[in-house]
């Protein structure tokens, strides 16, 4: 049996226009994962039901349709088990190898070559690519904004989470290895907040990799995952006006926080 895990996140939207909301805060539903949780959606106190769309790898997407007012989302859950991971399709595998929007492995192909050697075949790859990363880019809250890339990560030094997984993802696609991002609860993580990390598709299998060093990997709780943060967003906004007043997430595990040396092959769990 896996470790226990509560998560938790509140969300303070002000609509100022009638639009569709979509949230992704919703741990995803994997086999091997007992979960036990709650979500509230109220718009000036009066109650609304969200409709659940399902993503890929599990991925929760809950809709709302909105007038003007103060939205609130209340979700809390308690995770307990071991995911099993499904085995990628030909399809995911074809996908996760190809650039994106915030992860242009198109544009780092001959740096990429140059730093690391094209490593489709070479599992250490994924490890010196996040050492590297760890090394050189700095982490700096606010000093990123939502359309900057990998290539922006690069020149600048600096960015958050998301950044370092895109600038991950984007130079193991560059090289040949399949990657992805995965949006995740994270306890442990300071500050705490949705937290962002790679995942590689090394010997047969997808593992986990967080060149922020943030929070231990084995106590990460999926929430999303995909190409990059365009597919992994905590919160969508489709055709009205949106402020975010508040946004509070919690993210506890059973006991003392597990040891990680960010090098051991991990899967998210």
């Amino acid at each position: 049996m896996g470790v226990k895990r509560d998560v938790s996140a509140r969300l303070e939207v002000a609509v100022h226009a009638d639009s569709v909301l979509q949230c992704q805060i919703a741990v995803a539903r994997q086999p091997g994962l007992d979960l036990i949780e709650s979500m509230t959606c109220s718009l000036d106190g009066e109650f609304l039901t969200p409709r659940e769309v399902i993503g890929a790898h599990g991925s929760r997407i809950h809709v709302l349709d909105v007038r003007a007012g103060t939205l609130r989302i209340d979700y809390q859950a308690t995770v307990v088990g071991t995911a099993v991971l499904a085995p990628p399709s030909d399809y995911d595998l074809a996908l996760y190898r190809r650039p994106s929007r915030y992860a242009e492995s198109d544009k780092l192909l001959g740096f990429a070559a140059a730093e690391f050697g094209y490593g489709i075949a070479d599992p250490e790859v994924a490890n010196r690519v996040s050492s590297w990363i760890g090394r050189r880019i700095t982490y700096v809250s606010g000093s990123s904004t939502p359309i900057d890339g990998a290539v922006e990560t690069l020149l600048s030094g600096t960015g958050v989470c998301r950044d370092f997984s895109h600038l991950m993802v984007a130079l193991l696609r560059a090289v040949g290895v399949p990657a992805r991002v995965a949006a995740v609860y994270a306890p442990g993580c300071v500050p705490m907040d949705f937290h962002a990390v790679c995942e590689a598709y090394i010997d047969g299998r997808w593992r986990t990799y967080d060149p922020t060093g943030l929070a231990p990997r084995s106590s990460l709780v999926r929430i999303a995952t995909g190409r990059d943060a365009s597919d992994i967003a905590f919160l969508d906004n489709h055709g009205g006006d949106i402020t975010l007043n508040l946004m509070s997430v919690k993210a506890f595990v059973a006991g003392p926080l597990p040891y990680d040396d960010f090098i051991t092959p991990i899967s998210i769990v």
